[in-house]
């Protein structure tokens, strides 16, 4: 999966919900370089967490996943997501679209 894919190159942290997403946010001390949310989840919807993430730390480099074509990917897009990635999706274009933000961000 994503978690096994990322942790070879980078140091991650997962969220089973976009409640914890946000608590896993807040408790980084700003050591986070880039959310990876999914747009459909329980407790708070990727757009509620892009939302919230956004108003915290405006800079921060946010893509968005969803399996429910257009109308997700214009509401994460309106929250500010950087990038809004359709699934299904080639991890390798996920990889790139990472190092591109990070290093838009550095």
């Amino acid at each position: 999966g994503l978690e096994a894919f990322f942790s070879e190159k980078y140091e991650v942290s997962t969220a089973y919900n976009g409640l914890d997403g946000i608590k896993e946010f807040d408790n980084s001390d700003g050591c986070v370089d880039l959310v990876l949310t999914d747009l459909v989840m329980p407790e708070i919807s990727g757009i509620g967490v892009i939302s919230v993430i956004k108003k915290k730390s405006p800079e921060m480099p946010i893509i968005a996943m969803t399996g429910w074509g257009e109308h997700p990917g214009a509401l994460a897009r309106d929250a500010k997501a950087d990038l809004v990635l359709n699934k299904p999706f080639e991890l390798e274009d996920l990889d790139r679209h990472v190092a591109e933000l990070l290093e838009r961000k550095s």
